[in-house]
C-alpha cells in the first residue's frame, strides 16, 4: 500500500475521534495521508452492539477523511501486549510506514488504554527486525507520539501542544457519530461527555493561545527546524 503518514493506534473505535480527532483532520488539511488502526471493536458496551459500532465508525471513518481505517480484531476489555498481538502490530507498521505514529499515553485506570501504550511501543521495535517473517521490509517509525486517552484525573505535562481550532466542529461532529457511546441512554445534563470533551480541547487551546488544541506527549526530544513554525 502508499505509505502513511501518520499512524494512530486506537485501542478502540472512538479513542481516536476523541483524543487525536483535530490532529486527524489538520493533518487530512495539510495533504497528508492519515490511517487509524483500532485495536479492538470496543464492544460490548451497554447500548452498542457489533453492527451499531461498524456503522458508527464507518460514519466517523467519513467525516475523518481518513485514508486509511482497519481493525485488528484484538480481544475487547482483555486487550493484553501478547507476543501474537505484538506481530500483527509490528506487520501493520511495516505495510503502512507510518513517519509519525500515535499511540495512547502510558498512564490510566483503563487497563485496554495501558495495553495499548506498551503494545505500540513493543511493535514498533519488533517492526525494524531483520530476519524475521513479519510482512513488508523492516522498519523503524521515526516519530511516536502520544495522546491524551485516560479515564484518571491527572495532569500530565504535555511534550507539544497543537492548535486544531479551525477543525474543532468536525473533530466533535466525528465523535458524536458515536451514539452508542455519548447519547443513547444518558440524560441530557450539562456537562455532558461531549462537552467535556470539547472543555477539555478550549482548555488545551487556552494553554497555547488559541481557541482549541490536542496535547501530546513524547519521550525523546521534539526538534524545531525554525523558530517561525512557533506562535
Amino acid at each position: 500500500m502508499t505509505p502513511l503518514d501518520v499512524l494512530v493506534i486506537s485501542p478502540h473505535p472512538d479513542d481516536a475521534e476523541i483524543s487525536v480527532g483535530g490532529t486527524i483532520l489538520k493533518c487530512r488539511a495539510e495533504g497528508m495521508r492519515v490511517g487509524v488502526l483500532d485495536l479492538t471493536t470496543g464492544e460490548p458496551t451497554p447500548h452498542g452492539t457489533l453492527e451499531i459500532r461498524a456503522a458508527e465508525t464507518e460514519t466517523a471513518t467519513r467525516l475523518l477523511d481518513l485514508s486509511w481505517r482497519h481493525n485488528l480484531g484484538l480481544p475487547n476489555r482483555s486487550l493484553l501486549p501478547t507476543l501474537e498481538a505484538r506481530r500483527a502490530l509490528a506487520g501493520v507498521l511495516r505495510t503502512t510506514r507510518p513517519r509519525f505514529v500515535f499511540a495512547p499515553y502510558w498512564e490510566d485506570v483503563h487497563p485496554d488504554h495501558v495495553s495499548a501504550s506498551r503494545l505500540a511501543d513493543d511493535a514498533r521495535f519488533w517492526a525494524k527486525l531483520s530476519r524475521s517473517d513479519l510482512p513488508g521490509d523492516p522498519y523503524w517509525p521515526p516519530r511516536m507520539y502520544y495522546f491524551w486517552s485516560i479515564h484518571l484525573r491527572i495532569h500530565p505535562k504535555p511534550s507539544f501542544v497543537l492548535d486544531v481550532t479551525p477543525h474543532i466542529e468536525r473533530k466533535m461532529e466525528a465523535i458524536s457519530a458515536y451514539a452508542s457511546q455519548f447519547t443513547t441512554g444518558r440524560t441530557p445534563t450539562f456537562p455532558t461527555p461531549l462537552d467535556d470533551i470539547r472543555d477539555r480541547a478550549r482548555y488545551w487551546g487556552w494553554s497555547i493561545g488559541t481557541g482549541y488544541a490536542e496535547p501530546f506527549a513524547c519521550r525523546e526530544e521534539v526538534g524545531l527546524m525554525s523558530l517561525n513554525v512557533l506562535g
